[in-house]
């Protein structure tokens, strides 16, 4: 599915700061992931507040929402099944962990690319880029 314009941009946002959020709450609950209980937790709870970040910037800059069309970006690259936290292996958690970290941060990166018109849209889909960087080295 195409991502058109600001609004399925940040849309699609804060599905996968959703979907990671629960990703990150089962893999606390998971008995298997003891060891990182707080990491996850941790991260549960930024992603919650990286929601809070994407519909902020939705409502700030509702007006330039429908004046920058957007060309050539899908979110299929991006789609990635995360499932299965509350049963898998700690290895498995963290290397899902790890590859949902890489993949949000090559979309808010792509993003901010495909949306540079608005640059203040677009710097705060880079702070969020960097931010999952971040997330990701706390997963080693």
């Amino acid at each position: 599915m195409p991502l058109q314009n600001f609004g399925s941009i940040l849309n699609f946002a804060e599905e996968l700061e959703s979907q990671d959020r629960q990703f990150y709450e089962a893999a606390a609950g998971n008995p298997a992931c003891g060891a990182q209980r707080a990491l996850f937790s941790a991260l549960a709870a930024e992603a919650g507040r990286s929601v809070q970040t994407v519909q902020r910037i939705r409502r700030e800059y509702v007006t330039e929402m429908i004046l920058e069309p957007i060309r050539d970006f899908t979110r299929a690259p991006f789609c990635e099944a995360c499932e299965g936290a509350a049963v898998q292996t700690a290895a498995e958690v963290l290397a899902a962990a790890k590859r949902l970290e890489s993949r949000a941060e090559r979309y808010y990166t792509e993003a901010a690319q495909k949306i540079q018109a608005l640059t203040e849209v677009s710097r705060a889909l880079k702070s969020l880029a960097k931010t999952r960087r971040t997330r990701l080295a706390k997963l080693g």
